[in-house]
């Protein structure tokens, strides 16, 4: 998602020093997010047997990611302020969402909702900071899709262990065959907004971006462990040089 965002600043006119800011505040924030969650699920982790946690396993001390964290965290508020109010607000917020999933959302039917309005408001921010304005609106439409379909196909790996442990997010109501089901409809969705919608039809480039996400969601969706996550990733991945390459 970093490459993603720094494509979009350079696609949009930013300099390099705004580029590397969108980057910056967009990798500490996702860092910051995933150690969190991490350090806020160790207990549910060592119950589960996760031995690719190095916190539920003891190979890498609490204190140790808490301070990680922290600095994580510093980091975005800085290079998100950096890069102007509206778009450093506005990121902020998105970092917000994605943490109350970790405290608690990640556990109700509305588990997906911070994936959608992360996905769907980074382009915003991006565009904030290089343009002043927020983009086109197909493009938060497309991410909202893309992020809710990747928070489902997330999800199914851990269904059961989630289950044991007391978590029961939209996801874990569904059952691995609907989530996958609904994810692969969901990123087809976003995949079509973003390849057909800015050229009004079918073009070169969205007949290719269509094949390649096709590709990927069939992948996808035989692929074990976070394979489909990743797929859904290069995803979203896929539309976002569609949309560079095209203009």
């Amino acid at each position: 998602m970093t490459v993603a965002v720094v494509l979009l600043a350079l696609h949009w006119g930013a300099s390099a020093g705004t580029a590397v800011l969108v980057g910056v505040a967009a990798l500490t924030g996702q860092l910051s997010v995933g150690w969190s969650n991490d350090y806020l699920d160790r207990e549910r982790d060592r119950i589960s047997g996760r031995r690719d946690k190095p916190l539920a396993t003891g190979a890498l001390g609490v204190g140790t990611v808490r301070v990680a964290i922290v600095a994580a965290a510093l980091v975005t508020v800085a290079a998100s302020l950096c890069l102007g109010v509206r778009a450093g607000a506005l990121h902020l917020a998105l970092v917000a969402m994605a943490w109350g999933y970790n405290l608690g959302l990640k556990s109700t039917i509305l588990s997906w909702m911070p994936y959608a309005v992360c996905f769907g408001g980074l382009p915003a921010v991006v565009s904030l900071a290089v343009r002043d304005d927020a983009g086109p609106p197909w493009l938060v439409v497309a991410g909202v899709l893309l992020g809710t379909g990747a928070h489902l196909v997330n999800a199914v790996p851990d269904l059961e262990d989630d289950r044991r442990t007391g978590v029961h997010g939209l996801p874990h109501r569904l059952g691995a065959r609907g989530s996958v089901d609904l994810a692969t409809a969901l990123l087809l969705a976003g995949t079509v907004v973003t390849a057909v919608v800015p050229a009004d039809g079918l073009d070169l480039v969205a007949v290719v971006a269509l094949s390649a996400c096709a590709v990927l969601l069939v992948v996808g969706r035989v692929a074990p462990g976070r394979g489909p996550f990743l797929a859904a990733v290069g995803i979203a991945l896929v539309n976002v040089v569609s949309v560079v390459v095209r203009t």
